[in-house]
């Protein structure tokens, strides 16, 4: 029986002819698409269209790499929603915060309130965002059971935000009444992330006392924080809901910290929103930014004016004079080195430049000078989520002062902000250096391209100009080269 067998198998041809293969296909093929459109008619409503076979292969099987948007207009100023806490006890002092980055007809968003308006605040200004007055949370069932009912109050208005019904939202943007905002900035670094996928976007505390309270994956309201749709959308129809389970979590930031994990939603951090959990003079950490876009400040009224001979709206309006030109460089830290006169310059563009009379690493100066200090004075360190130097009386690592003064746009298509002398250091020449002294200096004058932002976690590299005993130095800003070691 098995020879019979080996004989008719012998007799069956070992490979097909190219007609048999064709005809193989086209049977497989037509046999697919029976089973395709059976398939479809089946587990489809009896009003489907032709026309919906791509989006029914879509969702039957999605491709493999992964979609950015929806849609294919990039996210822009128009996509975004504010929704600024505000109480009217505060508000005539907190008003200029607001206004300093506040566009009218151009930044959608509400200024909500405790109570409605008092009669010194009407009519209403338009440069202020219009204002809503926050619901009645008395009426919660779980109401007497809230230690905190501001707080409360607080993450409620993200929900009653996205209730105004705006449309064409991709994300809203949370802040306080003393929050400043750099909205140019917020767009860039928002048109990286897909709106359509649930984000909650912030920063933690600048110190590790808050964060060690509460949470070190939580954002910080006061500094700001944003949520994409589809999660402000979820977040809208559980809020209460979490409230309810939640009653004793008396600071609104946990709170809805505790609400999105509940839903699966961690945060994702970004440092360029600040909360300023600090005192004194916060100079050195804004001279040391962090290699990302400057995304805002909080807790104004609890630092010191930001500039020298300034208070602190003066302040906030004058670093505003150079977010209107250039967001993309706000802040950010650029640092070069005059060999010559053995100097290294490190400079905050649109806030401050810092001259050192000794050639000093960039992984030292990118640490800030601790010219601050903590929120809680007597708590025991670590301080802070960062590096910091403690400031020396050595003049070989003390810099000079230079605060940002003037901007303006020149032929060439050129950006020249102009830095002035803060007060005369007070101390010798470097000798260890070479005796190369840079108080003749009094202004430095910054040149950088009108044309061509920076990309955020770029940064761009730079060359001094000065000849011995001038009182004005010039630092050109140009592209780096490949490879280019600054050191």
């Amino acid at each position: 029986m098995s020879s019979t067998i080996s004989s008719n198998l012998s007799t069956i041809p070992q490979n097909p002819t190219p007609l048999s293969l064709g005809t193989l296909c086209k049977s497989l093929a037509i046999s697919g698409l029976i089973l395709f459109l059976f398939y479809t008619f089946l587990f489809n409503p009896p009003n489907y269209r032709p026309s919906d076979l791509l989006s029914t292969i879509n969702q039957k099987w999605p491709t493999s790499s992964p979609i950015i948007s929806t849609n294919s207009t990039k996210t822009n100023i128009s996509h975004i929603v504010f929704g600024i806490v505000g109480t009217m006890d505060t508000w005539s002092n907190k008003k200029a915060y607001i206004e300093a980055w506040w566009r009218p007809n151009v930044t959608r968003g509400y200024l909500f309130l405790d109570r409605p308006p008092t009669e010194e605040f009407q009519p209403w200004p338009s440069t202020s965002p219009p204002f809503r007055v926050n619901e009645d949370i008395t009426k919660l069932k779980v109401f007497p059971k809230i230690p905190r009912p501001s707080h409360v109050r607080i993450v409620r208005t993200i929900m009653e935000t996205f209730r105004q019904g705006d449309k064409d939202v991709r994300w809203y943007v949370m802040g306080d009444d003393d929050t400043v905002l750099m909205v140019d900035n917020l767009v860039e670094v928002l048109a990286k992330y897909d709106h359509t996928k649930s984000y909650y976007i912030g920063s933690n505390s600048d110190c590790v006392k808050s964060n060690l309270d509460f949470s070190f994956n939580m954002a910080f309201g006061g500094a700001g924080y944003a949520l994409s749709y589809p999660l402000a959308e979820a977040l809208a129809t559980k809020l209460d809901d979490c409230i309810e389970r939640y009653p004793d979590m008396y600071v609104s930031d946990f709170l809805l910290h505790s609400c999105l994990a509940d839903i699966g939603v961690a945060l994702t951090q970004n440092k360029g929103f600040h909360q300023i959990d600090l005192h004194n003079d916060i100079s050195g950490l804004l001279s040391a930014h962090p290699q990302t876009p400057f995304l805002s400040l909080h807790h104004i009224d609890t630092i010191d004016p930001i500039f020298p001979s300034m208070d602190r709206f003066e302040s906030i309006n004058h670093l505003m004079k150079a977010a209107k030109t250039d967001q993309s460089r706000l802040l950010q830290q650029t640092i070069c080195y005059h060999r010559q006169n053995t100097w290294s310059l490190s400079i905050s563009w649109g806030y401050s430049t810092y001259i050192y009379e000794n050639i000093i690493p960039r992984s030292i100066l990118w640490r800030p000078l601790e010219t601050f200090r903590p929120w809680v004075a007597d708590w025991t360190p670590p301080l802070y989520m960062f590096n910091t130097r403690w400031p020396s009386d050595n003049p070989c690592e003390v810099p000079h002062l230079f605060f940002f003064d003037s901007i303006e746009h020149i032929e060439g298509d050129q950006i020249v902000t102009t830095y002035v002398r803060a007060l005369p250091r007070g101390l010798p020449t470097c000798s260890f250096a070479g005796n190369h002294s840079a108080d003749p200096i009094t202004k430095i004058k910054v040149f950088s391209p009108a044309s061509t932002r920076l990309e955020g976690g770029g940064r761009d590299c730079c060359d001094i100009e000065y000849m011995d005993g001038a009182n004005v130095t010039e630092v050109k800003y140009r592209a780096c080269m490949k490879y280019e070691v600054i050191a």
